[in-house]
């Protein structure tokens, strides 16, 4: 029975210890772009409603997109950044934005089909990184719920408006430059890592 009770316990601490380096190397992941050595305390919060996974996409990127994936209905998205992190991980932020003439809904597809991420609602979740030299495909993060590493709550965007966005992924090795990015529904991007 004691056995039993430690093994639980120690499964519990490694989820637990795991949940906080993913907490801390998001919110690593949440500087200005200034002095890499103070964190940027000014960053706002997404504006999704929902709590848990949804901190804002990076201030202080370049203007230039890394790449422009097109979607249905005029929906466009730029990616601004992918950013390579010590702790094994790759974080993508870019812009939603609506370039239509009206509101249009984001489509359902773009959180993916599998079970664990739709059940958390419309996300990201169905994006994918490709990397073509070492032939491997990489899915977005997720918590230890379940919930997937990137923006949640998507829902309508008006006609002109833009949303901060962005997924996390498992970084691919050190040697692997550049990746494919695909999104459901949209046009796939290759774009160029830094870090």
């Amino acid at each position: 029975m004691s056995i039993r009770f430690t093994a639980k316990a120690r499964r519990g601490m490694v989820a637990l210890s795991v949940a906080a380096g993913l907490a801390l190397g998001v919110a690593g992941c949440g500087s200005g772009g200034g002095d890499d050595s103070k964190p940027d305390t000014s960053a706002s919060a997404s504006t999704s409603k929902s709590s848990g996974s949804d901190p804002s996409a990076q201030e202080g990127q370049s203007e230039t997109p890394l790449a422009e994936l097109k979607g249905t209905d005029g929906v466009l998205l730029q990616i601004t950044s992918a950013q390579r992190d010590s702790g094994g991980f790759i974080t993508v932020n870019g812009n939603l934005k609506n370039d239509g003439a009206k509101s249009v809904v984001i489509p359902a597809q773009v959180s993916g089909d599998e079970t664990e991420i739709v059940k958390h609602g419309p996300s990201l979740g169905g994006a994918t990184l490709v990397d073509s030299q070492g032939k491997k495909r990489y899915y977005v993060l997720r918590d230890t719920d379940g919930r997937p590493l990137t923006t949640t709550a998507l829902g309508t965007l008006e006609a002109g408006q833009t949303l901060p966005v962005f997924m996390q992924f498992p970084s691919p090795p050190a040697t692997t430059t550049e990746v494919t990015l695909q999104i459901p529904t949209f046009s796939a991007g290759t774009i160029k890592i830094s870090g």
